[in-house]
């Protein structure tokens, strides 16, 4: 499959380390459901290091597209939902060293409450 950033100087360039768009080839679509930061071996729910949680957000979707038989290098899109926008940078900090020089498209956005009173929830598009 390729993949393929989009970047045009034509739109807003991107406030973190994201692309503005993705362009893909035809193929099997993968959409996974939000994830909480919850370890699955003991189905703790991480709090109060909104770092920790965003990796381990990440850890479990990137879980759930080894199932699929898809890789992080595969995503074309990521929904990000946080309770604190104010904690953006520390999130990008992870969410950057996570993915490195691939750049899905993102959104971000902060809102009132998440399940089981999360501080963050990540949620991806992936193409094989």
């Amino acid at each position: 499959m390729k993949i393929e950033q989009i970047a045009t100087s034509k739109a807003p360039q991107a406030v973190g380390p994201y692309s503005q768009g993705i362009k893909v080839e035809a193929g099997s679509l993968i959409f996974t459901s939000g994830q909480l930061p919850i370890i699955p071996e003991t189905g703790e729910l991480l709090k109060d290091d909104i770092k920790k949680e965003t990796l381990q957000s990440l850890k479990n979707v990137e879980a759930i597209l080894k199932e699929s038989g898809a890789t992080i290098e595969d995503i074309v899109k990521v929904n990000v939902y946080i309770r604190n926008m104010a904690e953006f940078p520390l999130i990008n900090e992870v969410y950057e060293e996570f993915f490195g020089e691939h750049k899905p498209a993102r959104s971000l956005v902060e809102v009132a409450k998440l399940p089981k009173d999360g501080n963050i929830e990540i949620e991806a598009i992936a193409v094989i």
